[in-house]
């Protein structure tokens, strides 16, 4: 297992590598948190495709990834990575396209388990309401990747996809 620290736009990213697989990319807020460097391949590329997000010119990431959890959340998680770049989708939405529309809670507490910031795309998922709700790295850097992908696509403003 391998790790690097990545400073992005939104602060210190936390890349975690396992057996040449992405297993962990958060966002955190210690003030003591610098960013590292690594010899590890797939992390370096990692932090390449982030560039290349956070730059605009990136908008699927192609990382060996490997992210533990149930089955279930295996198919949540799957899901997210359907959601289009720029576009937003809600949580009763998302638990229709999976034929589960009973599922609202355990589908956004998969969600919330997620443990792939922004490789898989928690953040394209909101409220009924159209508001921001519940994003681990803090609802302000959910309405900052929303913006920034509206901004890539050169829309206004993030727009359901129905």
């Amino acid at each position: 297992m391998a790790e690097v620290y990545y400073l992005s736009p939104l602060g210190i990213t936390h890349i975690v590598e396992e057996d040449g697989f992405i297993i962990k990319v958060s966002i955190r807020d210690e003030e003591n948190l610098t960013p590292t460097t690594t010899e590890v391949a797939v992390l370096n590329l990692a932090i390449k495709q982030l560039e290349e997000y956070f730059a605009g010119s990136r908008k699927e990431f192609d990382l060996p990834l490997k992210q533990p959890g149930s089955g279930f959340q295996q198919t949540v998680w799957q899901e997210l990575l359907k959601i289009p770049y720029g576009t937003t989708i809600t949580y009763g939405q998302q638990s229709q396209k999976m034929q589960n529309p009973l599922g609202i809670r355990a589908i956004a507490a998969a969600n919330g388990r997620n443990n792939l910031w922004i490789i898989v795309p928690c953040h394209r998922v909101i409220g009924s309401n159209g508001n921001l709700t519940g994003y681990a790295g803090g609802l302000w850097r959910k309405k900052w990747l929303l913006e920034h992908e509206a901004k890539v696509c050169g829309v206004g403003q993030t727009t359901l996809a129905f």
